[in-house]
């Protein structure tokens, strides 16, 4: 058994800049740790099964849920409901990194209206 991190995990780009890398990619559950630039988002979107939690490790980020805005700071999470629209956004100056846990993996359960 030896330790996971972004060194040897799967990587993939999204957005405009974006990185995320696969640390845990299991049929039940899904951690992903990802990397916003200064002035990306994520397409606002909800899950019809995956429920996720999100935990800033860097940076400062905003998810909008259901029309409300949460300011998200280092050390801090947010867990996000299946059917809950939101969008996360990093309107720092600052690169931001954070976790993504998905259960069950939220991959194909993505909802862009």
């Amino acid at each position: 058994m030896k330790p996971i991190s972004i060194a040897n995990s799967d990587h993939y780009p999204w957005g405009s800049g974006c990185d995320g890398w696969h640390l845990l990619k299991d049929q039940s559950l899904s951690v992903i740790r990802e990397r916003m630039p200064p002035g990306t988002s994520e397409v606002r979107h909800h899950h019809l099964n995956a429920q996720q939690f999100f935990f800033v490790l860097s940076g400062e980020t905003v998810m909008e849920v259901e029309g409300e805005e949460v300011t998200l700071h280092v050390g801090e999470g947010l867990h996000i409901s299946p059917r809950t629209s939101h969008q996360i956004r990093n309107l720092s100056g600052q690169p931001a990194e954070f976790l993504v846990i998905s259960q069950p993996p939220s991959h194909g359960d993505r909802i862009v209206p």
